[in-house]
């Protein structure tokens, strides 16, 4: 047998007990990586864009670095593959969204100082490192040309993310059984999800047929295929994504998706009878769609769209790139051995 490649995973955006995050495909990805046999250490650390953090953070790893023997770093978010500079071992480094399209500040919904400078960092990262991943492919174009990047997006638990009974759902949460539900992923007070656009929709929408909007905030991540069930669609208004995993995750749950353009949702959605994507970002807009969608009455048929989402292949896609990267780093330099002739 070939042996064990052992990957030391740097995050900053590790979830935590206690701690609502939407970071879970983090984990997610860490877990299946074991299970098809990679040893995973975890290396994570609290930034919170504080360069002390950071420079506190990067004397642990370095000093984990030199003490253990990894084969290589992979680091979550372009900021945290700073803590495996300068390096010891080939570095994967995946992007995920705002390290390279930038921070939305929650005051005022603009993009912040300090997410240009993670830009500008992560776009350092990306030319240092050995390979280079994106979740979406409209992400490329926030990298020099000259960067090989591969796109794979965050996968998809399918044993959790799976189809049940929407009055089985919905007497679990305790929701009311007759009425018309309107499901919103994530949390209200973060700009970049735009919720008064998702809840001023729905009050345009309840004057021509009653619904509720219900918030999945600060739930177990394991309640939210439940949540997703429970529902009669999913509404997403964000005005910056990567590649956003409640859509694909409802996708999964043959939850109706009705959103704005952003990441590659147009992509997720496109021919599903059921979802719509809004030509604006209008709320007037959103509740049109809303209303088409919810008059129809049905689940949508995207479970078998998003197959090839499933955990498990994502996972051999990462193995694939851990692989070709050694391969790469352990051969010579042809030009070295080049033996010169005379002329």
């Amino acid at each position: 047998m070939p042996p064990t490649i052992r990957v030391l995973m740097i995050t900053s955006e590790w979830p935590t007990v206690g701690q609502p995050r939407t970071t879970h495909f983090i984990k997610r990805q860490a877990d299946f990586l074991k299970t098809a046999g990679i040893d995973v250490d975890v290396f994570h650390f609290q930034g919170r864009k504080n360069p002390l953090k950071y420079l506190r953070a990067w004397t642990q790893a370095q000093g984990r670095l030199a003490r253990e023997r990894y084969d290589l770093v992979h680091a979550q978010f372009g900021q945290s593959g700073l803590l495996a500079l300068p390096k010891r071992i080939p570095l994967v480094v995946t992007f995920r969204g705002s390290d390279l399209l930038g921070i939305v500040g929650d005051k005022d919904g603009r993009y912040t100082p300090q997410g240009k400078i993670g830009q500008k960092i992560s776009r350092m990262v990306a030319s240092r490192a050995d390979a280079v991943i994106v979740v979406s492919e409209q992400m490329k174009s926030h990298l020099p040309p000259s960067i090989a990047v591969h796109v794979i997006p965050s996968g998809i638990d399918f044993d959790l993310f799976r189809c049940m009974s929407q009055e089985e759902a919905r007497l679990k949460l305790g929701l009311p059984l007759n009425e018309r539900l309107v499901l919103f992923v994530g949390r209200p007070t973060q700009a970049r999800k735009r919720f008064e656009i998702s809840e001023r929709a729905v009050e345009i929408l309840n004057r021509s047929l009653p619904s509720k909007l219900i918030i999945a905030w600060g739930v177990d991540h394991a309640d939210m295929p439940t949540y997703m069930n429970a529902c009669d669609v999913l509404v997403f208004t964000s005005m910056q994504e990567g590649s956003p995993n409640a859509v694909k995750e409802a996708l999964a749950c043959n939850l109706p998706v009705v959103s704005v353009p952003v990441g590659d949702v147009a992509m997720r959605i496109q021919g599903i009878e059921g979802c719509q994507l809004c030509a604006d970002d209008s709320p007037e807009g959103v509740a049109a769609a809303l209303e088409q969608v919810l008059r129809r009455g049905q689940r949508s048929a995207s479970r078998e769209r998003v197959e090839n989402l499933d955990e498990k292949i994502i996972t051999g896609q990462v193995i694939r790139i851990y692989q070709s990267t050694l391969v790469k780093r352990r051969q010579p330099d042809l030009r070295e051995l080049a033996v010169p002739t005379n002329t």
